[in-house]
């Protein structure tokens, strides 16, 4: 059984009383201990930060509703697949002007990364109708081709974009796409990045995504 050391003979506990400067150095340490905890909300989900040539993104993402698309993606942000990759499509209404448009910006490694791209395994599809989700203004979805196919690339909405939900018809199918998460914080950074110059759905130039982190 563990016991206390005794103390030694002519040894008495007052001489245990660490000195003012030690006293110092460990208050210092338990306030940095509180900066840094306090420093660091606690999520209830896990967030992570796109950071842009433009600005930061803060998306939170609902591992609960979409399992195996969030567990995916955070997978490929541990992998740093998305260092040095961009956004690179753009689609916004004809029309209204460009501060006030709606659309989507999409990004990740297709341009940047393109031997790596065709050899990520696609996601089993999780469509809204599981999930819950719409893609409303700021949602986080995967772009695909077919059901089954999505993997690195992913789109933001700008307004409310529901005819990308299941059943509506907006994927050339009416399963949709599976959207994941929502933007927390950077709208207006997401805003920025659409209104860009650009060509058809494309940017004249990329916008650059230097990594993206989980918090």
């Amino acid at each position: 059984m563990p016991v206390a050391p005794e103390l030694t003979p002519g040894f008495s506990c007052n001489d245990l009383k660490p000195s003012p400067r030690v006293m110092n150095k460990l208050l210092l340490v338990i306030i940095l201990a509180i900066f840094v905890g306090c420093g660091q909300p606690a999520y209830k989900n896990p967030h992570i930060v796109i950071y842009t040539a433009l600005g930061e993104i803060e998306v939170e993402l609902f591992p609960e509703k979409a399992p195996l698309t969030v567990a995916a993606f955070l997978s490929y942000v541990d992998s740093g697949f998305y260092t040095n990759s961009s956004f690179y499509r753009v689609v916004m209404l004809e029309g209204l002007s460009t501060a006030g448009n709606v659309g989507l910006v999409q990004g990740g490694i297709w341009q940047t990364n393109d031997k790596q791209h065709p050899n990520v395994p696609g996601i089993v599809h999780e469509s809204t109708k599981q999930t819950g989700l719409s893609h409303t203004n700021g949602t986080i979805s995967l772009a695909r081709t077919t059901p089954g196919t999505a993997n690195t690339e992913f789109f933001i909405c700008i307004g409310d974009q529901t005819q990308f939900d299941y059943g509506s018809g907006g994927a050339g199918d009416s399963l949709g796409f599976a959207a994941f998460g929502t933007v927390f914080k950077g709208m207006t950074v997401v805003r920025q990045i659409q209104q860009q110059r650009q060509h058809g759905q494309s940017f004249d130039q990329k916008i650059i995504i230097n990594k993206i982190v989980k918090l």
